[in-house]
Parts: C-alpha cells; sequence; structure tokens
C-alpha cells in the first residue's frame, strides 16, 4: 500500500483509508466477527487510516475499532469526529463543555489516550463561521487529548472557509466521479496551505460499484433506504446526491468506459487517486471482498488522460444537473 503524506502533520497515512460508518449503522447489518475481519483484512493489505465518528451506531463504531485496536500491534492513525451526537443535541452539542464530553467519550470507546485526528461532523455553517468554535479548538489542543483537529464539510462554501483557519490540518470532503467540483474549487488551494484532504464517499453509497439495478433494495435501517431524497440529513450523503435512478442509468453509461483489467469500483477509487491534492481516500465495506478489491486500486496504473478528460465532460455534460444538496 502506497501512503502519502497527510498535510503538515508529518504523518504518513495509506492512500486508501477505511471508512467505517458501516461499523455502526446506516448500511444494513454488519456483526462483530464481519466487522473484525474488514478491519483485520484492511490492516493486512496495509491500511494505517480508520475513519470513524461517534455517531455512527451511537459509538458502536468506535468500539468496534477500540477493541480491535487492543490486538493490534500495527500503528493505526484514527481519525473520528463529533458534533451530531443526539445527546445533548443541537444547539447544545456546540459549546466547549460539549466538546471535551464527546472527546472524553471517544477516548474511552477507542480505549487510547488521545486522537490522531478529531474532525468536526458537518455542522450547520451558521456554527462553523462563530469565531469561539476555533477559539476551543486551540483549548482542546493544548489540553493534550486530541493530537489534531479537522473538519467534515458538506459544501465548497464551506471548505473554502475553514482554509482560513490555521487550528486544523484536514478537510474531509465528499469526491467522487459524480462530485468533481472540488478539483477546481479546492484542490489547488488545499495544496497550496498543505491541507490533507480526506475523500469520502467514493463510491457513492455504492453505485460507483456498479452492482445495483432497478430491483435492488435495501434494508430500513439503511441510509440509502431512508434517505433516498435527504429525509434524515443532507442528500448529498447518499448517492453522492443523485437520484438512485438516474444513477443507475449513468452508471450503465459509465461500464463502456471501464479499463481492462479495473472493476467499475477500481475505476472510481483509481479515478481518485490520480488526484495528488487527495491524501487519502476511505471506501467503507460491508464484506471481506470488497475490503481486498478496494485495496488493489492502490496497485493499478493510473488511468489515462483521456480518460479523465471523458470523465470531466461526462460529469459536466451529464451529472452535474442530477445533484441535489449543498454542493
Amino acid at each position: 500500500m502506497k501512503q502519502r503524506p497527510f498535510g503538515v502533520t508529518g504523518e504518513l497515512v495509506s492512500e486508501i483509508g477505511l471508512g467505517a460508518w458501516q461499523l455502526g449503522d446506516g448500511w444494513g447489518r454488519v456483526d462483530d466477527q464481519t466487522a473484525h475481519d474488514i478491519m483485520s483484512h484492511a490492516l493486512e493489505g496495509g491500511v494505517n487510516f480508520f475513519d470513524t465518528a461517534d455517531v455512527y451506531g451511537q459509538g458502536l463504531s468506535e468500539e468496534r475499532i477500540g477493541r480491535f485496536l487492543q490486538g493490534c500491534c500495527e500503528r493505526i492513525f484514527v481519525a473520528t469526529k463529533m458534533g451530531r451526537f443526539p445527546k445533548p443535541g443541537w444547539p447544545k452539542n456546540f459549546s466547549l463543555y460539549a466538546f471535551r464530553q464527546f472527546i472524553d467519550n471517544s477516548l474511552k470507546r477507542l480505549g487510547r489516550e488521545t486522537i490522531d485526528l478529531m474532525q468536526i461532523h458537518c455542522i450547520p455553517f451558521e456554527f462553523l463561521k462563530k469565531n469561539e468554535l476555533w477559539e476551543w479548538l486551540g483549548i482542546l489542543k493544548k489540553e493534550g487529548k486530541v493530537r489534531f483537529f479537522g473538519v467534515s464539510v458538506e459544501s465548497m462554501e464551506e471548505a473554502l472557509f475553514c482554509l482560513e483557519h490555521n487550528e486544523i490540518v484536514s478537510l474531509q470532503i465528499i469526491f467522487n466521479i459524480f462530485r468533481q467540483k472540488p478539483i477546481e474549487t479546492l484542490f489547488e488551494k488545499a495544496k497550496a496551505q498543505k491541507m490533507a484532504l480526506i475523500a469520502r464517499l467514493p463510491l457513492a453509497s455504492g453505485l460507483l460499484c456498479g452492482r445495483f439495478t432497478p430491483q435492488t433494495t435495501f434494508l430500513p435501517d439503511d441510509h440509502r433506504r431512508y434517505n433516498k431524497d435527504g429525509q434524515a440529513f443532507n442528500v448529498g450523503e447518499t448517492f453522492a446526491g443523485v437520484p438512485f435512478e438516474k444513477g443507475l442509468e449513468l452508471v450503465e453509461e459509465l461500464k463502456s468506459l471501464m479499463p481492462a483489467g479495473f472493476t467499475m469500483a477500481q475505476m472510481a477509487l483509481r479515478w481518485i487517486l490520480d488526484f495528488d491534492a487527495v491524501a487519502t481516500v476511505i471506501p467503507g465495506a460491508t464484506k471481506v471482498n470488497q475490503v481486498q478489491e478496494n485495496l488493489a486500486a492502490g496497485n493499478l496504473p493510473p488511468l489515462s488522460l483521456a480518460l479523465h478528460q471523458r470523465l470531466e465532460e461526462f460529469y459536466e455534460t451529464k451529472v452535474v444537473q442530477h445533484i441535489r444538496g449543498v454542493y
């Protein structure tokens, strides 16, 4: 597994990490043994970057990672998030006291004395713009329980705003073939400031794996069912904001562009890895074979310039008009 610098931190992280939302909830049911096997295979494949959040299964994802880390001899850079936990709830979540509580609770679940990266988790822009929030990060950093802070954002407007603050080292963004706006809007600015970019939802909630059909159904506790049209949170977090039926049509067109020796998922991941502004991409997995397929993308050759151009044109002419939600 190739590694990349994680911004200004001095850390090197695997260019493909492990997204751990599915180890808590929101993607159907993953049992304890499967969760352990997913993490084990990721580690064996060279992954040293796990991304989770306190709200994933209301702590379950962090707890599973914590148990896994107890028997792990390898150094894993663990990134988690805070700000969306249901207790005390908005707007009480946004206080120095609440942030301290979130950090302490995550430390307990993860079984660690310090958190490598704590990210503010897609909070409303109005709270992100409050000066005191950034002051709190400085205070909390001095208390020594968090090594680095970052922010997970929904829109490029939020990302550009966060670039103005040196209290953070990373930005987590939605970036995939269906969501290409960051290329022109953010990448060069982030590189100039050595801001580490974490690319989430690289497979557009599984759409870009190319295996869904109009007959595909999802369990009631899967966000691809209950947030299909943004009923629970930002619609961009589900299928990259593209309506499911339209996404199926678009993926069928993309299949004709797939290079020999690639799966659809690997083409989608390789496309992201071809951008050096990205520090790490964090696909999730609910099965071990998905981990293996994802990690294999790092060993495939970069996509050709001609294919990059065709994918850019595809996005501009076929996709962008169908994206919903803040972007």
